[in-house]
């Protein structure tokens, strides 16, 4: 390894590329698994992410050896590093945002946050912690959500209910039960109630034909297994939908 003055390391030797290159792979294995469920950021953005934090890491840890001087200039490897967290601001800001109450991305934006520090731990020099912490990422994402439900099933905890309220137009039930079925779920009761049309109804579109004065209601008690937060978010985005909530069974 080459060394500068004070004993400092250059940081361009093969043992920097060997971290450069675990940050790199553990980056895209991240990202690969956002890339199969086809998420807003696939695995170039999170390789990217990761390799940046690993290159950040590795300037602030070596890239200013050649300027120090005994009782002058003094090395604090971490500033650079501590702005790696602020910078992903900008990035999980543009994934996250909230359509009719239901909020989307947040997931992929921590997962962004953590692949940075997988990458930055990577870097410096701690590959045992930045595997570490790509399986417990695996572990919350893939785990976490088998165990709640085990335990869901466990405790009787009370079947979901799907409330989705539209405008009255043909076709727009058969839109919704087939998201449910596409989720995974099954519907085990269904009630319908039709309302006056609401002041906050969303412009139609041009190639749309003109809406009823009246929304409907339709409360729709689930079985399955399916993810109830994907089953909100692709009702959400049915045209004609105006509000999307997701409960527990009431208690008659």
């Amino acid at each position: 390894m080459n060394v500068a003055a004070f004993g400092e390391p250059t940081g361009q030797s093969w043992s920097q590329l060997g971290d450069f290159a675990i940050a790199f792979g553990l980056s895209a294995l991240i990202g690969l698994e956002r890339e199969i469920k086809q998420k807003a950021a696939g695995i170039r953005t999170y390789t990217v992410v990761g390799v940046g934090a690993a290159l950040f890491m590795l300037v602030s840890k070596y890239g200013f050896t050649d300027v120090l001087q005994e009782g002058k200039v003094v090395l604090d490897p971490s500033r650079v590093a501590a702005q790696i967290v602020s910078g992903l601001g900008f990035i999980g800001g543009g994934i996250i945002f909230v359509k009719r109450d239901v909020v989307r991305g947040l997931t992929t934006a921590a997962s962004i946050w953590l692949t940075a520090a997988v990458g930055a731990a990577a870097a410096g020099g701690l590959p045992i912690l930045a595997v570490t912490g790509t399986a417990a990422y695996f572990v919350a994402i893939l785990g976490l959500p088998v165990f709640s439900r085990a335990v869901a099933r466990l405790v009787g905890t009370d079947r979901p209910v799907l409330q989705v309220t539209y405008l009255d137009r043909r076709g727009m039930l058969r839109e919704v039960l087939e998201a449910i079925t596409h989720a995974g779920f099954s519907v085990a009761r269904i009630t319908t109630t039709h309302r006056g049309q609401p002041q906050d109804r969303p412009p139609v579109a041009d190639d749309e034909p003109p809406a009823p004065d009246r929304s409907v209601a339709v409360e729709v008690l689930l079985d399955g297994r399916g993810n109830l937060d994907a089953l909100a978010t692709v009702v959400n985005e049915i045209a004609g939908v105006l509000s999307v909530h997701v409960g527990g069974e009431q208690e008659d």
